[in-house]
């Protein structure tokens, strides 16, 4: 008979991975007699019905499908808590996985249809090696029985959904467990595939998480967080295609949702301090909202943004002007192109006296924290798309002429930025 195990799942750059396994030992176990080649760990990667997956080998190509199983890589194993924190001896090991863009087999979602989503891993570790243990040996050990995954990141997080008739939005938030008085209200709007009916997916396919980090908090004495999630895509006009309108039918549903959750902590969120941004599709509906509400939000952080251009009058132009805005957006981006969306806009900002907008530009997406590498051992390159792994990471420092954005003589981030302004 199989025995229990536990994943733990850490939300990356690149979304969510399965890092480790923790497997309750029969008896006490010693650093020293634990290695990963004890362990072969092979992986089937199922649908909510059970059957295994069949996933493109290019996320932009929905060809060449091939089923999501096979063996996964163990990088260390060693003895632990059941929380997988390392010890010198313990009764649970934990096996170490290797995971990343090149590892997929260790992703916690997959997107199968239309949206990512969270699909069930289900491991057989086996024992393949003898582990010396007390005065015994353990032998022939097998592991196939899920008891649970753990996702510390995404436990800070709470769900709700709006009372808007119309059109009820579900979404994540994040209430600060510092600071006092009023806090600012930071509002993120997810990507395509981030749409759905499950919230999580909202704030944990990229690395949301992140901006209720202690190091992010702290620059703004601690914030709300507010993750809207629309059912099909903020893009949407109501035709139900991708189409380059500019409009959105949840523009309303989405600033009833935000209405609502101020007035549920009315005592609590600074009004003056509300700030909206998002990647991609979730950046398109920054822009939306920035230009169907200029004076509501003390200022935006679109990313990527999916608002051609063409679409915004001169009018407009004048009309947000004096809106704080800080974009994100990489020069190899294939599916939002700069050329069409954000380059023009910003100048057209700029040429109009926009006094506080800024731009950071990327050459590329880089991975500048040592987390993944490429086949050579060289830093991963990302896809161009993805430049909200910089402004997630708070990554962003430079202005469009390549310079740093300096705040009253002090060189600045686009956090520490938007933590600056108010209304």
């Amino acid at each position: 008979m199989g025995r229990s195990y536990y994943a733990i799942i850490e939300i990356t750059d690149h979304g969510p991975y399965v890092t480790k396994l923790v497997l309750p030992m029969p008896m006490n176990v010693k650093a020293e007699a634990v290695q990963p080649e004890c362990f072969s760990v092979y992986v089937e990667r199922k649908d909510k019905k059970g059957e295994i997956l069949k996933i493109s080998r290019n996320w932009l190509e929905k060809t060449d499908k091939e089923l999501s199983k096979g063996y996964c890589v163990v990088k260390a194993a060693y003895p632990s808590c059941q929380y997988g924190v390392r010890k010198e001896e313990g009764e649970f090991v934990t096996l170490e996985m290797k995971y990343g863009p090149l590892d997929s087999l260790s992703a916690a979602i997959a997107c199968p249809n239309v949206f990512n989503e969270f699909i069930i891993s289900d491991y057989q570790i086996t024992q393949i090696a003898e582990i010396p243990a007390d005065d015994e040996k353990l032998t022939g050990l097998v592991y196939d029985l899920r008891a649970g995954n753990t996702m510390k990141q995404a436990e800070k997080f709470l769900h709700g959904i709006s009372s808007y008739e119309e059109e009820p939005l579900k979404y994540g938030y994040f209430v600060p467990q510092t600071g006092n008085g009023r806090r600012p209200l930071i509002i993120w709007l997810h990507g395509a595939g981030e749409g759905g009916e499950d919230p999580t997916i909202a704030y944990t396919s990229n690395k949301v998480v992140n901006l209720a980090s202690d190091a992010i908090q702290t620059k703004f004495g601690g914030a709300y967080l507010l993750v809207p999630q629309t059912p099909t895509f903020w893009m949407n006009d109501g035709s139900g295609q991708y189409g380059r309108t500019g409009q959105s039918k949840y523009g309303e549903s989405l600033k009833a949702l935000i209405d609502e959750f101020i007035a549920r902590n009315d005592a609590a969120i600074d009004t003056n301090r509300i700030y909206i941004g998002g990647c991609s599709n979730g950046g398109f509906m920054t822009m939306r909202m920035v230009l169907d509400y200029p004076d509501f939000f003390a200022a935006a952080y679109p990313v990527c943004e999916a608002l051609y251009d063409e679409v915004i009058s001169d009018a407009d132009i004048e009309t947000i002007k004096h809106v704080p805005i800080w974009f994100t957006h990489s020069k190899d981006d294939l599916i939002v192109k700069s050329e069409e969306t954000v380059i023009p806009t910003y100048k057209r900002l700029i040429k109009a006296g926009a006094e506080n907008v800024h731009f950071s530009y990327f050459d590329k997406v880089v991975d500048i924290h040592g987390l993944f590498e490429d086949e050579k051992g060289e830093p991963f390159i990302y896809n161009g798309h993805f430049s909200w792994i910089y402004a997630l990471n708070d990554d962003c420092h430079l202005d469009y002429d390549g310079k740093p954005v300096v705040v009253e003589g002090k060189k600045v981030s686009l956090m520490d930025w938007l933590a600056m302004q108010s209304k």
